[in-house]
């Protein structure tokens, strides 16, 4: 959390602000398990989970390359390789039925790391009975990947 002091006098448009103001980082970029490259995976996801909730296969393919590709590239080997396996086969699928169904391990993945390294609370998880699937995603406003605009808000939050 970043701290402003506003003691004044400081003016601004006549008026004088005294007291302090905080400002909130957002809870992914304030944990150290999501340093680069792992950040960057996570907002390619997050980009392929907002295509397939708006039903749209539009940068599904290259994000989950993008994705494939800086887990291949990190030289700390922060996620496992499972991780650019699962982004493949989703960046290959042909049609949402397909790319839907290859969301699902590579999100297992993803919010198993999360637990595994005391960072759940860095995005939302939403669990689907409907799918019997879960993802991440920002915000409480739930956008279901597997189910799309049929059923856009069919989920949990799980934290």
């Amino acid at each position: 959390m970043k701290l402003f002091n506003l003691f004044g006098p400081a003016i601004a448009g006549g008026l004088v602000l005294v007291g302090t103001l905080f400002v909130s980082p957002t809870r992914a970029s304030a944990n150290p398990a999501l340093m680069q490259p792992v950040k960057s995976v996570y907002d390619h996801y997050l980009i392929i989970q907002a295509s397939l909730a708006d039903d749209s296969m539009e940068g599904v393919a290259a994000n989950a390359e993008a994705i494939a590709k800086a887990v291949q590239d990190d030289s700390m080997k922060m996620l496992p390789l499972a991780v650019a396996q699962e982004a493949d086969t989703l960046a290959k699928a042909k049609d949402l039925a397909a790319a839907r169904q290859a969301f699902k391990p590579l999100s297992v993945s993803l919010i198993k790391y999360l637990a595994d390294h005391h960072a759940k609370d860095a995005y939302v998880e939403v669990y689907c009975p409907m799918a019997k699937a879960s993802w991440l995603q920002t915000g409480k406003n739930v956008r279901n990947p597997y189910l799309g605009q049929v059923m856009s808000t069919c989920g949990e939050i799980q934290n």
